[in-house]
């Protein structure tokens, strides 16, 4: 391990104990938000140091029994060595879990998210598309227990959408899907076709981190411009009379956002000026992301809208994630939702590209 790794881990240690005493003062306790704050600082340092404690541990083990190796004993000495063998293994994987522990922070990982998809080129067969990737998104977020509300949702001829947005709702979420946002591209013989020619036809992906009030953006009222209209209801269902469908413009940005969900027009204001902030403060991580972008290029991360991120090929049965290179022969499961086997990989390459950088910067 580097000497660099070394001193953040004392750094933490030392943080650690004084976490410690702090969450055990009666000032502390007597501050809710503060003892909020520091347990919370506590918790994400916990595992770190227990991995750090077992680390050391081993160490120390590790030379006690390089020392037996120079007894007069064979089989002490056979003992030591089968030993050594097994503590310098688990030593190896100790030290990479430390290093995944001690990266960067997303602060957004725990967070909902909202989910923009939009038919792209291909006509209705985009249309059809962004309907597949909306129940594959939604299988995925039932499968972790989380939940997917419809904000607004323009339906194409054809079946499916020109364009919808959703909000997932559920801890982790932003973890999971932050890395789908690009160009999804569909390989496929439409049901219009009488020729058996494959279609290529796409859509865009947008995932956003839903904002706290206390990060969000300041929006100065007279930059808004705030149209009501009639809803047009989820495929006609509940179709309502008052024009509770919201619409609000965000004049020096052009950024338009909508939500028809809600029937009662406050909380459909609401939802929007949500969805307003987190596109807002997404346009300013971008600006900033650009300025990085010539210094570093992450590549998994970037978050570019119109990158070609993965496509899928029916008449295969494949899906290539081009980022990584990445092929599976999975398609009929990923598009009913089972989409771990792409995110973690998508996940692990990121946590290596971090990683790389990190210890670029430590020699």
């Amino acid at each position: 391990m580097n000497e660099g790794m070394r001193q953040r881990l004392a750094e933490a240690r030392e943080r650690f104990e004084e976490l410690e005493q702090l969450l055990a003062s009666p000032e502390v306790i007597g501050d809710r938000n503060q003892f909020q704050q520091l347990s919370k600082e506590y918790a994400e340092l916990e595992p770190v140091i227990g991995v750090w404690r077992r680390f050391r541990d081993n160490e120390a083990a590790i030379r006690e029994a390089g020392e037996l190796l120079r007894a007069d004993d064979p089989e002490m000495r056979q003992m030591a060595r089968d030993e050594l063998d097994s503590l310098e293994a688990e030593t190896e994987s100790l030290e990479q879990r430390l290093q995944k522990l001690l990266l960067p922070r997303d602060p957004n990982d725990e967070r909902s998210i909202f989910l923009e998809i939009r038919a792209g080129t291909g006509g209705q067969e985009a249309g059809i598309f962004a309907g597949d990737l909306l129940r594959m998104y939604t299988r995925y977020a039932e499968r972790r227990g989380w939940k997917v509300e419809i904000m607004s949702a323009h339906e194409s001829e054809a079946g499916g959408f020109r364009e919808v947005i959703a909000r997932v709702i559920g801890q982790g979420a932003w973890s999971r899907l932050k890395f789908e946002s690009g160009v999804h591209r569909v390989q496929r013989v439409p049901e219009t076709e009488s020729q058996g020619r494959i279609h290529t036809s796409a859509c865009t992906v947008a995932i956003l981190p839903e904002v706290d009030d206390v990060e969000s953006v300041n929006v100065d009222p007279n930059d808004l411009r705030v149209d009501t209209f009639r809803s047009s209801g989820a495929g006609g269902q509940h179709v309502n009379t008052t024009d509770s469908a919201i619409r609000i413009t965000h004049l020096p940005t052009g950024i338009v956002v909508e939500c028809q969900d809600e029937r009662s027009q406050h909380k459909n204001r609401a939802r929007a000026m949500s969805l307003l902030n987190a596109r807002l403060l997404e346009a300013q991580v971008q600006q900033q992301r650009d300025e990085r972008a010539a210094e570093r290029k992450l590549q998994v991360g970037s978050g570019d809208r119109s990158e070609r991120i993965r496509t899928y090929n029916f008449p295969q049965g494949r899906v290539t994630d081009h980022r990584i290179g990445l092929t599976l022969y999975d398609l009929d499961k990923i598009i009913d939702g089972e989409l771990d086997a792409v995110i973690e990989p998508l996940v692990e390459t990121h946590q290596a590209e971090l990683l790389a950088e990190l210890t670029a910067h430590a020699h």
